[in-house]
């Protein structure tokens, strides 16, 4: 930490500055109040960039993208401006900014400069963190870009990853003639070198040198000749001796010179720490040493008055005192340096995307996310609630070709308490290129003199004006040849330093706005292979869906009903705009389909219609005098809805008959009522066990059948009683629709209450049983046949098989060891089995689109989509939203409905995006 210069801003937005805590090539950060007191770091562009179209354009991009991935390791914004139309405004009021929680953190190099090597648990829990967060930007089709021992923090609740992207994680950045911003990556890759452009397998290369230089506080390609570096890295294996046994294998596979040979990011997290990071990254996962630090670093934080003055940019230290900031080096003005101390690092740096002519905010995509303001709603709000982000393809996404990088200044050099460890950032340094200029090799680091914990680091300087491309050049958003061109040229270190030099262009400066009352859905780029298609809408509700909650429902594939307890909120299906909200419909139900012209919600005391066009209430009964029948001396409790078809629902009821002076309950009986929505009159009831005191008896519907409904009762309110007489046998029972009456009642050998259980139209059931999966005729409850899951032991849930789908003569079915099984339903042979990544353990719900094509299997950090016909994985679908950690849907399990024959709406909490399929 460093004290205020004289050009600082002394308020940005509704933070007070405090003191300077680093600079970046992009930013300077502060440490700064807010108005409630809280302590936060405030990133603040640099003004001489701040003004370039393309720069704010990236800078908006990240800056949404963070809020997307926020949770797990990558620290939510607290508040930000990314919409200043020019360059800063001044020091009092900074245009382009953002904040983050202030947590007390160190960078990956500054904690191997203290502490050394570390020790293996700690490597685990880091890799496993950056894995996770790495396989959710790789599901979009992104490339991090962000991997660096600076952009990498360790706090005392695990780690964090603050820079998503190019601009974030840049060496240098600097503007260009004609409005084009330069920056400067900071790693190579081997297919890098060969001239390939990198993509997702890259990122793992980079974690593999992190990993690598965490366990042993050196590069594996250290040694040796400073100009044969490049050819190291291309040809020769990593030197990994000092790497513990337990990690070698692991991390040479992320070092493998082919992408195709390194682990996915999901496998990678689940070899490090099967638990998951969350589970290992409690106190003690740090080195004694470390801890330590981070305690200093948070006294040193709520004492920022003790910062000495500066003068004309330099620090001088007051009399007794030491210096503020014993673990970083210290900087002259404007010079950039290392990554924050803290997490809050990157609030403006999350996934990296092209800066296209019209900007973009989703990740990689080559698409703009604009805000369509819903049109009772004014102005967006800062928190976005009730706004539909709808995405259309940007005009033109190729930007101009980069020229070749000069050559460096003299990095600021430091020098490291003995034993001396090479730093990622300096332990390489390759020849240089020429490709248009030359460029010069950076000159020797002047020794200083030695302080505390110093960090190493290679400086950035300035770079050459870019060049345009040609049209015919671009590729994804970038230029190819260009990308290419920069990757190769003057490149100075293997990950901080060096790198290539993306030029990129603002384009038009002003993009014309999306027309709010446009009712045609934008046009789709065509899908890239195992990349997940673009959103055809996303939109964020104000109040978070309830996990295990009721669903959203869909009327007649044109409406989306979203269930709250305090409203129901309707969206157009096609567009993702809000047509109305019914505060008189707060339900702990799920919307139904009524009929052609209504919908149907259940209140606490009320059926609803309500217009499906405007959300007007049409009809209102209220539901406890059907269930007494208007009989004196009783009530009625409406219990769970079963399921629903067409324009019957069923539901769960309870009525008690009272008697006495005190209205004791003398006679309870617990009901199946199938009730006819569209006629507004009640079907039929049948009479159904009663279960344990308390809430009213629960019953799943396995399965519709043509003439049946089959259910079983929640394990759950089964009664001692019960229980003893099931033998761990779960119970069904087949409902005649027409009439009610129970068809028959039956248990099947092994299924045990909580089993998962598929029903089939053609009288089969299909269950797990001992880890297998076991199908029976209902009819006479003879086995039919068993298939073993093939994945591991057999054993109880999560470990067995759960509920599946059932498409024409294949059962799709999810076991709980993240895999996917395709059986024929007739003879049980197995005809694919596909694996989704899922870092953890768990059973996935599973949904089959319209046309049966594809099927979706969906738990809380993806959705994974699958050829129903040949078990390949066309992609994978992961969006935090901006949910905050710890939020109560920041761990939602996603959700999903099916309209058409090729479109799904899929949901965690608040977050609701329409995604076309097949």
């Amino acid at each position: 930490m460093e004290a205020l210069r004289q050009d600082d801003p002394r308020r940005i937005g509704p933070y007070v500055p405090l003191s300077r805590l680093s600079e970046t090539a992009s930013a300077v950060q502060y440490l700064a109040h807010g108005s409630d007191g809280a302590t936060a770091v405030v990133a603040v562009a640099r003004p001489e960039l701040a003004g370039l179209p393309a720069f704010r354009r990236r800078f908006q991009a990240e800056a949404q993208t963070a809020e997307r991935l926020a949770g797990g390791w990558v620290q939510a914004p607290l508040a930000s401006r990314v919409d200043a139309p020019g360059s800063s405004e001044g020091a009092d009021r900074p245009g382009l900014w953002t904040a983050t929680a202030y947590v007390p953190a160190l960078t990956l190099a500054e904690a191997v400069a203290l502490a050394g090597p570390l020790p293996e648990r700690t490597v685990r829990i880091l890799g496993a963190a950056l894995a996770e967060t790495l396989s959710r930007v790789h599901a979009t089709g992104a490339v991090l870009h962000g991997l660096a021992a600076d952009t990498v923090l360790l706090a005392a609740d695990g780690p964090r990853l603050t820079a998503f992207g190019a601009l974030g994680a840049a060496a240098a950045a600097e503007a260009g003639p004609g409005g084009q911003l330069s920056v400067r990556l900071g790693y190579l890759t081997p297919e890098q070198l060969a001239g390939k452009e990198p993509g997702p397998a890259s990122d793992l290369f980079v974690l593999g040198l992190l990993l690598a230089y965490a366990a042993t506080g050196a590069t594996p390609w250290a040694a040796g000749p400073q100009d044969a570096a490049a050819d190291r890295i291309a040809h020769a294996e990593p030197e990994l001796a000092g790497v513990p046994d337990q990690l070698r294998a692991l991390i040479a596979r992320c070092l493998a010179k082919s992408p195709a040979d390194r682990p996915s990011p999901g496998a990678l997290a689940a070899e490090l720490a099967l638990e998951g990071a969350a589970a290992l990254a409690r106190p003690g996962w740090l080195p004694d040493p470390l801890v330590s630090a981070l305690a200093d670093q948070a006294a040193r934080a709520a004492e920022p008055a003790r910062v000495a003055p500066t003068v004309n940019g330099d620090r001088t230290a007051t009399a007794g005192q030491a210096p503020a900031r014993p673990a970083t080096e210290d900087r002259s003005e404007g010079s950039p340096g290392t990554a924050a101390l803290v997490p809050g690092r990157a609030p403006g740096r999350p996934g990296e995307i092209p800066a296209g002519p019209t900007g973009a905010a989703d990740v990689g995509s080559g698409l703009t996310r604009r805000l369509v303001t819903r049109r009772d709603a004014g102005a967006p709000t800062e928190d976005l609630s009730g706004v539909t982000r709808r995405l259309v393809p940007r005009r033109d996404a190729g930007l101009p070709a980069e020229g070749p990088p000069p050559a460096d200044p003299q990095p600021t050099g430091a020098l490291v308490p003995a034993p001396p460890r090479a730093h990622p950032a300096a332990a390489l340094t390759l020849p240089p290129a020429t490709v248009g200029a030359p460029a010069t090799a950076p000159a020797p680091a002047p020794a200083r003199p030695p302080r505390p914990a110093p960090l190493p680091h290679t400086g950035p300087g300035p770079h050459h004006a870019a060049s345009p491309a040609r049209a015919d050049d671009r590729f994804g958003g970038l230029s190819r040849r260009g990308l290419l061109t920069g990757l190769a040229a003057g490149a100075t270190g293997l990950l901080v330093g060096g790198g290539g030099v993306l030029a990129l262009s603002g384009g038009e400066d002003d993009a014309p706005p999306v027309r709010t009352d446009d009712p045609k859905p934008a046009a789709r780029r065509k899908p890239l292979p195992g990349v997940a298609p673009d959103p055809l809408w996303h939109y964020r509700h104000p109040v978070a869906l309830v996990a295990g909650g009721p669903a959203a429902r869909l009327w007649r594939d044109q409406v989306l009903l979203i269930p709250g307890e305090d409203l129901t909120t309707a969206l157009d299906l096609r567009t993702g705009r809000r047509l109305w909200e019914q505060k008189a419909a707060g339900t702990k139900y799920g919307p139904e389909a009524a009929d052609g012209s209504h919908c149907f919600v259940v209140t606490a005391t009320d059926f609803l219609w309500l217009s499906a066009k405007d959300g007007t209430v049409k009809h209102r009964v209220p539901y406890a005098p059907l269930l007494t029948k208007g009989q004196k001396d009783t009530r009625a409790t409406l219990g769970g809805r079963v399921t629903a078809d067409g324009p019957v629902v069923w539901f769960s009821a309870r009525v008690e008959t009272l008697g006495g002076k005190k209205n004791k309950v003398t006679r309870t009986r617990t009901y199946l009522l199938a009730y006819d929505m569209a006629a507004r009159k009640e079907l039929w009831r049948t009479e159904m066990p009663n279960g344990r005191p308390g809430p009213v008896p629960r019953y799943e519907a396995v399965g519709l059948r043509p003439g049946g409904l089959l259910v079983r009762q929640d394990n759950g309110s089964l009664t001692a009683d019960q229980q003893k007489k099931a033998k761990g046998k779960a119970a069904f029972v087949l409902v005649d629709r027409r009439t009610g009456k129970a068809l028959w009642r039956k248990s099947f050998p092994g299924v045990r209450p909580d089993a998962g259980a598929t029903d089939d139209p053609s009288g089969r059931l299909y269950a797990a049983v001992d880890g297998g999966l076991q199908a029976y005729d209902t009819r006479g409850g003879k086995k039919l046949w068993k298939a073993e899951n093939a994945s591991g032991p057999a054993g109880p849930p999560p470990y067995g098989f759960g509920r599946g789908v059932v498409g024409g003569t294949t059962l799709y079915v999810p076991s709980g060891r993240n895999e996917v099984y395709a059986v024929d339903t007739a003879s049980g042979a197995q005809r694919w089995q596909r694996a989704t990544e899922y870092p953890g353990r768990a059973t996935a719900r599973i949904a089959l689109s319209g046309s049966g094509r594809t099927v979706l299997a969906l738990n809380d950090t993806q959705v994974t989509a699958i050829g129903a016909d040949d078990g390949r994985r066309r992609w994978k679908f992961q969006d935090s939203g901006d949910t905050a950690a710890g939020a109560e849907d920041a761990w939602a399990a996603y959700r999903a409905q099916t309209f058409g024959d090729r479109a799904a709406v899929v949901w965690r909490g608040r977050n609701f995006y329409a995604l076309p399929l097949d």
